[in-house]
């Protein structure tokens, strides 16, 4: 994969152009399973298998991939303690907690709107 950097260009900021920064960002981080994990970790440390008890539906190859796409990215820290065997704990970091806040408003929309959403459905696809 490769990764643009950030080159003080307005264009790198633009998430419209193909070939920005800040689109790899968006598209990293607007998927299903990233924001699943970033709502599931909200203010809590948790270990893989809590996480994926969280979250119902997930494989461990998907949250393996994005835990460390959501690491690379800075939104997570992964802290490896040194036992036998070794015990592995997520939590968010700060940007990823300003992040949640974020999704939290996703969340509280899909809410308010589900069934009107439901209903266009039901209406559409009859």
């Amino acid at each position: 994969m490769v990764t643009k950097r950030l080159g003080g260009s307005a264009d790198d900021g633009d998430v419209r152009r193909a070939d920005s920064l800040a689109r790899e960002i968006f598209s990293d981080v607007a998927n299903k399973w990233a924001l699943l994990i970033i709502e599931a970790l909200g203010e809590r440390t948790l270990r893989f298998g809590g996480l994926r008890d969280e979250i119902e539906g997930i494989s461990h190859k998907m949250l393996t991939q994005n835990l460390r796409m959501l690491e690379r990215n800075g939104l997570v820290e992964r802290t490896v303690h040194p036992v036998v065997p070794p015990r592995v704990e997520y939590t968010l970091t700060g940007p990823g907690r300003a992040l949640r806040v974020t999704i939290d408003g996703l969340c509280d929309w899909t809410h308010r709107h589900l069934g009107h959403i439901e209903a266009s459905r039901h209406r559409f696809d009859g």
